[in-house]
């Protein structure tokens, strides 16, 4: 059981850090879009805007950027990694299915001690419901009857 917790710790730290890559993804490519400058890549396609220079990083500053978002992207990357090789094997599939049928009859067993556990409660409410009636039925007899006014 215990173990169990730890693969499930490991499996919620893995969520943590894959939401952790999209964010780091997410914030770079805002930051890839709007910080840069447009630039002519073909002879053929003339470049027709231009940013203001405070809308865009200068060069340098971009690329030092860029390489720290990479840098980024690969320590989580790895960090994922690294995760995914920390969880165990999978259990094969013949394993997996004795082990259901071991909970499945363990189940099937508790259900029946519960059925008789609650017939075994509707029993004893019948018996005491039958005395307490008695009780009454004998205690009226024994009342005197008094008469009105």
């Amino acid at each position: 059981m215990l173990q169990e917790l730890s693969h499930m710790d490991r499996i919620t730290q893995l969520q943590d850090e894959i939401q952790q890559l999209l964010m780091i993804m997410s914030n770079t490519i805002a930051y890839l879009t709007s910080r840069a400058n447009f630039l002519q890549v073909s002879p053929d396609v003339p470049v027709t805007k231009q940013r203001n220079p405070d809308k865009f990083d200068p060069a340098e500053v971009f690329e030092a950027n860029q390489k720290e978002l990479v840098t980024d992207l690969i320590v989580k990357a790895k960090q994922i990694e690294y995760l995914i090789n920390s969880l165990p094997e999978p259990e094969p599939e013949e394993e997996q299915a004795k082990r259901l049928q071991v909970l499945e009859d363990e189940m099937t067993i508790a259900n029946a001690e519960y059925v008789r556990a609650v017939d075994r409660a509707k029993d004893l409410h019948a018996q005491i419901s039958d005395v307490l009636r008695m009780m009454l039925v004998e205690t009226d007899g024994d009342l005197p009857e008094t008469s009105p006014g």
